[in-house]
C-alpha cells in the first residue's frame, strides 16, 4: 500500500522535532510498504537562523531534504511551500503520488487537508498534544472542527483520554490510544560507558513555555513551566547533575538565574542539540530523563506519554517522570518510574541510581514490549481494517 506520512520536519527544522515524525516511516518501511513524507501545513515556513516565518522556504526544503537522504529516504518525500502552492523534493509528480495514496497519517494535525488529501480512503489523525488539541477542537471555528473530523480514524497519544476521570472533551469522536513508534537500531548505545560515569547528568529537552494556555469550560490548562516550579528546589534533594536543554519559550520568560540558584544547569537547545543528530548524542550521552510535563496534560489527566521520554527508553536510558494519568495503563517501577512530588521524583532516582544497570536492561525491555514500530505501525494499519 502507498502510505503518507506528515510531519513537521521542515517546519520546525531543529533539535529532535524529525524523530516524532520518522519512526512513522521507518516503521511501515519495514512492513514493506511504498512510504512518502510529505509536508504540507498550510503555514508560513518557519526560518530559525532569522527566527521568523519567511516566504523562503529553501532553508527549510533543504533541513528536510539533508534528513530524508540521511535515511534512504531522499526521493520520497513532498514539500509543499504554502506561501505560493510549489512543491519540492518530487515536484513532477507530486499530485499523482498523492492521488494514488491508500493511507494517509496526518501526525500532529501537521496536514491541512486540501481536496487531494481529504480524498486519500484512509485518512488516520494522531494526537500528540492531548487536551490542547481537544480544547482547540471544542472552542473554535467549525473550519477546524472541519478538519479533525474529515479523518476516517483518530488516535491520541493521551492514553487515559475517553476515562471517566478525565476532563479531555472528546465531542463526537472515538479516540484510540497510542504510543510512538520506535525502530530501535537508531538509538543503539553504548550502556556501560554511561553507567559507570559519574559525570553524566539526569537530563531533559523542553520549552520553558510552549503557546497560550488553554481555557475549556472556565479552567485553563497550562505549560510546563507551572510544573517545573513545583519541582524546582530537585537538585538540593538529590546528589546527582541535572542538565537541562530548555527554550525559553514565547515572551522569553524563563527565571534564568533562578533555576541556576536552584542547582540546575540550562542549555540552550539551539546551540546544544540544534538538529537530529545532536538530539539523539544527548539523549544517549545522559544518564537517564527527569522530565515534568504541561500542567494540561496533568490536570485533565490525560494520559499522555512523551514521545522523547520513547528515545530515551529505546537506548537504555531510565526515565523518571511525571505521571499524567500514563501509570494506569502502562507499567512502572523498573526503568520507567513515576513521580507526582518532587520528594518522590528524588527517591525515584535515587532508587535507579542504586541498581542502574537493572533499570538500563528494564528500560529497553519496556521500550521493546511498547514501543516497537513494526507492532505500533501494524496495529494501526489492523485498526483501520488494512
Amino acid at each position: 500500500m502507498r502510505i503518507i506520512v506528515t510531519g513537521y520536519i521542515g517546519q520546525y527544522p531543529f533539535g529532535g522535532v524529525a524523530w516524532d515524525y520518522l519512526h512513522y516511516l521507518f516503521g511501515f518501511r519495514e512492513l514493506g510498504h511504498d512510504v512518502w513524507y510529505l509536508e504540507d501545513t498550510g503555514t508560513w515556513p518557519y526560518n530559525p537562523a532569522e527566527e521568523t516565518v519567511s516566504a523562503n522556504c529553501s532553508y527549510n526544503v533543504a533541513y528536510v531534504q539533508q534528513v530524508m537522504e540521511t535515511f534512504g529516504l531522499g526521493d520520497r518525500w513532498i514539500y509543499r511551500n504554502a506561501v505560493d502552492g510549489i512543491y519540492h523534493g518530487e515536484t513532477k509528480h507530486a499530485e499523482k503520488v498523492l492521488a494514488d495514496a491508500n493511507i494517509l497519517v496526518n501526525i500532529s494535525g501537521s496536514c491541512w487537508l486540501r481536496d487531494i488529501t481529504a480524498h486519500i480512503p484512509t485518512r488516520i489523525f494522531i494526537d500528540t498534544d492531548p487536551m490542547f488539541t481537544h480544547a482547540v477542537f471544542a472552542n473554535r471555528s467549525s473550519k477546524s472542527a472541519d478538519q479533525l473530523l474529515n479523518h476516517t480514524r483518530h488516535y491520541t497519544c493521551g492514553l487515559h483520554v475517553g476515562q471517566p476521570d478525565c476532563e479531555v472533551p472528546t465531542g463526537p469522536i472515538h479516540w484510540l490510544p497510542t504510543m510512538q513508534p520506535v525502530v530501535f537500531s537508531h538509538w543503539q548505545t553504548n550502556t556501560d560507558a554511561i553507567r559507570l560515569s559519574d559525570a553524566n547528568a539526569w537530563t531533559t529537552v523542553m520549552n520553558w513555555m510552549s503557546y497560550a494556555d488553554a481555557e475549556f469550560q472556565g479552567k485553563l490548562y497550562g505549560q510546563k513551566d507551572i510544573e517545573f516550579l513545583k519541582c524546582i528546589n530537585l537538585p538540593n534533594l538529590s546528589s546527582e547533575k541535572f542538565v537541562i536543554a530548555m527554550g525559553q519559550g514565547p515572551g522569553r520568560n524563563r527565571p534564568t538565574s533562578k533555576l541556576i540558584d536552584n542547582g540546575w544547569t540550562i542549555v540552550d537547545p539551539s546551540k546544544t542539540l540544534p538538529d537530529f543528530e545532536t538530539y539523539r548524542s544527548f539523549l544517549t550521552e545522559s544518564k537517564g530523563e527527569w522530565s515534568v510535563a504541561k500542567h494540561g496534560y496533568v490536570a485533565a489527566k490525560t494520559g499522555w506519554f512523551s514521545y522523547r521520554t520513547s528515545f530515551y527508553l529505546a537506548s537504555g536510558r531510565p526515565a523518571v517522570v511525571q505521571d499524567t494519568g500514563w501509570t494506569r495503563h502502562l507499567p512502572e517501577g523498573e526503568g520507567l518510574l513515576s513521580f507526582c512530588t518532587v520528594q518522590e521524583a528524588a527517591e525515584k532516582i535515587r532508587r535507579v541510581c542504586e541498581d542502574y544497570d537493572r533499570h538500563s536492561k528494564a528500560a529497553r525491555r519496556f521500550a521493546r514490549d511498547h514501543l516497537d514500530a513494526r507492532k505500533i505501525c501494524t496495529r494501526l494499519l489492523t485498526d483501520c481494517g488494512k
